[in-house]
């Protein structure tokens, strides 16, 4: 299977191409705006670094969220766009669970894997999983001084952008919690990953944001497929 995925919903802009599991091509840049004028030439990139085109792929995969409204509004419009104008399923992947698989299988043993993501609002997004990185409860915003109280008792390995901080609050709380390497923004080698372990959709994909957003609309990236 070739996948294509594409990721906008942190402060990094990113898009893989796998093909039959095999990491074809990766393009990544930190980046807090001008991802609607970066995605998709860098998908295009991607797929030419690949010696692929869009019509050699199976499907296409993206980040749905939670996260930044304009990022994830962004990626999703460049994925359905795509999506329309190839014919190609669209498998959506959230932020959370992206974070939690991302995170080494061997930091993981034994402990409550945790996604955090900063709300940017004085709360935090967050997820637990189990040492395999399945769903041990449902996305959530909490406010971070009640973490403590909120999440699983036991060992805790952390992911995501709001991890630092949360690692602060829970060792002076008395837990044992550790920061998981390289993992403040979903890879989309793991978005692709996981999308193509997923059965084929036959549903729309849409934005996990858990709040409602408080900025206005952006424009929507003028798509094109060449």
């Amino acid at each position: 299977m070739n996948i294509l995925a594409l990721d906008s919903a942190l402060s990094a802009c990113s898009v893989a191409v796998l093909a039959d599991g095999a990491v074809r091509a990766v393009q990544r840049q930190a980046m807090a705006r001008g991802q609607a004028e970066a995605l998709l030439p860098m998908a295009r990139a991607a797929l030419q670094g690949a010696g692929l085109a869009f019509a050699d792929l199976d499907r296409l995969a993206v980040t749905v969220g939670p996260g930044s409204f304009t990022g994830l509004r962004i990626g999703l419009a460049a994925a359905r766009g795509l999506a329309l104008a190839t014919g190609l399923p669209l498998t959506g992947i959230t932020t959370l669970e992206a974070l939690a698989a991302g995170t080494d299988p061997a930091a993981r043993r034994g402990r409550t894997v945790v996604a955090l993501i900063d709300s940017r609002r004085g709360d935090v997004f967050m997820q637990a999983f189990d040492a395999d990185a399945k769903p041990l409860s449902e996305p959530a915003s909490a406010d971070p001084a009640v973490l403590d109280a909120v999440l699983p008792a036991g060992p805790l390995l952390l992911a995501g952008d709001a991890a630092p901080a949360a690692l602060d609050l829970l060792l002076k709380a008395g837990r044992d919690a550790e920061l998981a390497a390289d993992s403040e923004s979903p890879d989309p080698v793991i978005v692709a990953r996981l999308a193509a372990a997923r059965p084929r959709p036959d549903g729309p994909v849409t934005a996990l944001y858990l709040r409602a957003p408080d900025v206005s609309l952006p424009r929507a990236p003028v798509l094109r497929v060449s």
